[in-house]
């Protein structure tokens, strides 16, 4: 088992060309995989973390629906946004500037066979990382993601998650709201849930500004305690 994984923080880039860069590592990863399956080799497989922000964006994933995005064309121009459908399980979410997005690119017979593990580490990531801010991330039934106050009559969720996995191979991931302008999730019902309020840690401190590398810095220790893995 290989569990080093490559870091690449892409800085802001744009949704697609973001997805793209994501397939492309995915599809080197399972190609591996069939070659090995195929020939009876043991070639190692690479696993990567990517870390990015996007402009305004609005995505589908495969089990969503569209009522959910509130807004028409002509309104996602106006508020200089673009959308996609794409091939993550989940409903509708919006990333944008001052949210970090963690792609982890792993093979998941690196670490363990089990995507519903896998889903509780990624947020077991975010609750330890949450924790440097005295914000208490929580867990919330039947829900994926990460959560605040969810036993209160106003729980928040700070952090989506949607994940596509094949052959072991996963990709898409997390969303972490850090400084986000939050106001861009009133034109979604964000992640298909009427009612659903969102939130952010700067929010959470009372608007202060949030030292993006920081939060960074601490994802990356997390993530590494949580899947016993070392970055290269």
């Amino acid at each position: 088992m290989n569990r080093e994984i490559k870091f690449i923080d892409l800085g802001l880039m744009d949704y697609k060309e973001a997805w793209d860069f994501q397939q492309k590592l995915f599809d080197e990863i399972v190609d591996i995989k069939k070659k090995n399956r195929q020939d009876n080799t043991n070639i190692k497989t690479p696993n990567y973390f990517l870390f990015v922000e996007h402009p305004h964006v609005y995505t589908l994933g495969k089990s969503g629906n569209i009522s959910n995005l509130l807004i028409d064309e002509n309104q996602l121009i106006s508020k200089n946004a673009s959308f996609y459908k794409i091939n993550r399980g989940g409903d509708i979410t919006y990333h944008g500037p001052g949210q970090i997005v963690g792609y982890p690119i792993l093979d998941l017979e690196n670490f363990f066979t089990d995507i519903h593990k896998y889903l509780r580490c990624l947020e077991e990531v975010i609750i330890l990382s949450l924790k440097n801010y005295q914000i208490s991330g929580e867990r919330n039934e039947g829900k994926t993601g990460v959560w605040i106050d969810t036993n209160t009559p106003f729980p928040r969720k700070i952090c989506a998650m949607g994940v596509r996995a094949s052959r072991w191979v996963t990709m898409h991931g997390f969303a972490l709201n850090v400084n986000v302008d939050l106001n861009y999730f009133n034109n979604i019902i964000p992640c298909g849930l009427a009612n659903n309020i969102v939130t952010s840690i700067s929010n959470e401190k009372n608007k202060q500004e949030i030292d993006i590398v920081n939060i960074k810095q601490s994802l990356k220790k997390n993530f590494s305690e949580v899947f016993k893995a070392d970055f290269i």
